[in-house]
């Protein structure tokens, strides 16, 4: 190292990637994770981007059934192809002004205190409506203002979940090949319900 220049500071986000990568196949919860980004209150943000953004298969709740919420699980190194940052300036710039600088959740306004956290100011990013990773796409009618505070406890939100006979209609309305996959998810979410079902003959799993 060079005389007087000074190391370059490790960013949350590379933290939280090595903290993950250290530790695969192990259980980590908020807390850890929160210290391992260095304390910031944006780290749940930086793990969706590892996520979203790099591929990294970081599974919660939604992804297994043994998981409670608040935990997180790295099964592979391998990272699968991730989503690209799509969203262009003007897209964002229209977005911004059609949502008149204001969070569409909570309704804080860009720039001043936050009201459920006077400590912060409030930062406004855009949110997806519905998620890339269940079909949403980059288009302004499917983006929205969301604040930080909001955007920590929004991932994967929906504005409404279907029903169980809408699910139905629409897994059977979808190729062999596309339900074999979401069997195989289903086998991997809950594999305890799926050995029961399975010892039990044809019955119905209970949660």
């Amino acid at each position: 190292m060079t005389e007087g220049k000074k190391p370059k500071r490790q960013g949350a986000r590379a933290k939280l990637r090595s903290h993950f990568l250290n530790n695969i196949g192990c259980v980590m919860d908020v807390d850890e994770l929160r210290e391992a980004a260095g304390g910031i209150t944006e780290w749940a943000r930086r793990v969706r981007e590892l996520r979203s953004e790099e591929g990294y298969q970081i599974l919660t709740h939604n992804d297994r059934s043994d998981l409670k919420p608040g935990q997180y699980l790295l099964e592979t190194a391998k990272p699968e192809p991730a989503f690209e940052r799509a969203i262009s300036k003007e897209t964002r710039a229209y977005v911004l002004d059609r949502n008149g600088f204001t969070c569409q959740m909570c309704g804080a306004v860009a720039g001043e205190a936050h009201p459920y956290d006077p400590s912060r100011k409030t930062r406004l990013h855009l949110g997806h409506i519905i998620d890339k990773s269940q079909g949403g796409t980059d288009g302004a009618e499917n983006l929205r203002a969301i604040c930080s505070v909001c955007n920590e406890g929004a991932s994967n939100l929906t504005l409404e979940r279907p029903s169980d006979l809408k699910l139905l209609a629409q897994v059977r309305r979808a190729t062999g090949a596309s339900q074999l996959g979401l069997l195989a998810w289903l086998v991997k979410k809950f594999p305890a319900q799926t050995r029961r079902f399975l010892d039990s003959g044809v019955g119905e799993i209970e949660a």
